[in-house]
């Protein structure tokens, strides 16, 4: 049985498309619909991880990438959109906690989903995301997650052990405690 916390601040909101109903908020973000992500957050005990998904992709920048690449060092994936609100407020605490870990290994993937490349790579500069986001323009690289822990907001963040397995889960916007604390809890598991 996964051990489950509960944010204890108050719901996050954010966005998504699975499972949405017509809203008028969605009609304004041209249709992409919400999800509310509660901001719930979800470690699973190391005997109950199962393997990441084969998760291969181009960058904006149209680079290849591959999680397989990735294996023995905690991968944090960001699942966001540009014309999602929570994942504009919670992109320069990513980037934050990037800067902070990468000289010890972690790493860190963007997942843009539902967006266009050109909107995708002007969220990224716009906030100075230095780490590697895969374009995602019909969200199968996010529906990949579906047998682990599936990112079921928009924004959405899945962290994967030095072993390659999905370890985490946190949805909606997250913030630098549960980020840093999954990160660092994940980080001292053996290798």
């Amino acid at each position: 049985m996964a051990f489950v916390l509960l944010a204890a601040s108050a719901a996050v909101g954010g966005c998504g498309s699975q499972g949405a109903s017509a809203t008028g908020a969605e009609a304004a973000q041209g249709g992409q619909g919400y999800v509310a992500g509660d901001g719930s957050t979800v470690v699973l005990p190391i005997a109950e991880r199962k393997a990441a998904p084969a998760l291969n992709g181009t960058t904006l920048t149209g680079q290849p990438w591959s999680l397989a690449d990735q294996r023995g060092h905690v991968t944090v994936a960001n699942i966001w959109a540009s014309w999602c609100a929570p994942c504009r407020a919670e992109a320069p605490t990513l980037q934050r906690t990037f800067a902070k870990f990468e000289p010890q290994g972690v790493r860190f993937v963007g997942l843009d989903t539902r967006d266009s490349i050109t909107a995708g790579q002007a969220f990224v500069d716009k906030y100075g995301i230095t780490y590697p986001n895969l374009s995602d323009p019909d969200g199968q690289l996010q529906l990949a997650f579906r047998d682990t822990l599936p990112p079921a907001a928009i924004p959405s963040t899945v962290f994967i052990d030095k072993q390659g397995r999905v370890a985490a889960r946190v949805l909606g916007r997250i913030d630098d405690g549960r980020l840093n604390g999954i990160i660092e809890t994940l980080a001292a598991e053996p290798g």
